[in-house]
């Protein structure tokens, strides 16, 4: 079993910057990807950015340029440093780890963005 929690979201002003975090937990697997997706009231949940064991980098076309997945997910951990918030990043964002055998979620952590 592969466990994945989240922390750091809140309430941040337009313009703004937030650092969500994420921590795996149990049989973390050597080879997975660990990424964000994110889901705003009404909308399919939607991929934010990922990251997988070898260091390749995804980025969902709405926030290049404006979120970062800093570091590596060596650790089982991954963050996200999200700058330049607008009114639209706001959502609940799922952390997610996923290989061939597990795909596991977090409970999500609420990100306001107020303009």
């Amino acid at each position: 079993q592969v466990h994945v929690e989240e922390s750091g979201g809140g309430l941040v002003q337009a313009g703004g910057s937030l650092r969500l975090s994420c921590a795996a937990s149990g049989s973390i697997p050597s080879v997975r990807t660990m990424g964000w997706y994110r889901q705003a009231p009404g909308s399919r949940r939607e991929l934010v950015a990922t990251i997988t064991t070898d260091g390749r980098l995804n980025y969902a076309d709405s926030v290049k340029g404006r979120f970062t997945i800093p570091g590596d997910n060596a650790k089982g951990a991954v963050f996200l440093q999200m700058n330049s918030l607008k009114a639209e990043d706001t959502a609940v964002y799922y952390c997610n780890l996923r290989n061939l055998w597990y795909n596991a979620w977090g409970q999500g952590t609420q990100v306001t963005v107020t303009s």
